[in-house]
């Protein structure tokens, strides 16, 4: 059950990280504002899923698992969607 919660809220940190984009890099829209929240959507996904599974693989504690999770899925997002605004430039 606690992953479908945290597939919900990494659902919504993408959301809000592509409404974010729109205000960070102001008209700067390569893939649009539907491309913007669907590839944030996807990495906060991912990469929270991998902060789920492979922290504690590691040997960390859960603290480190949920500090991870509640701040690495915004970030990656973010740098994904960066990335893809340096490859279209």
């Amino acid at each position: 059950m606690e992953i479908l919660i945290l597939m919900g809220a990494m659902v919504v940190v993408g959301i809000i990280i592509g409404f974010l984009a729109g205000l960070i890099w102001k008209g700067d829209r390569p893939i649009g504002v539907k491309g913007d929240y669907i590839v944030a959507t996807a990495s906060a996904v991912v990469i929270g899923l991998i902060d789920w599974f492979v922290i504690p693989a590691m040997g960390f504690s859960d603290a480190v698992k949920w500090l991870g999770i509640l701040i690495e899925p915004a970030l990656g997002a973010l740098l994904a969607l960066w990335g893809i605004r340096l490859a279209k430039k």
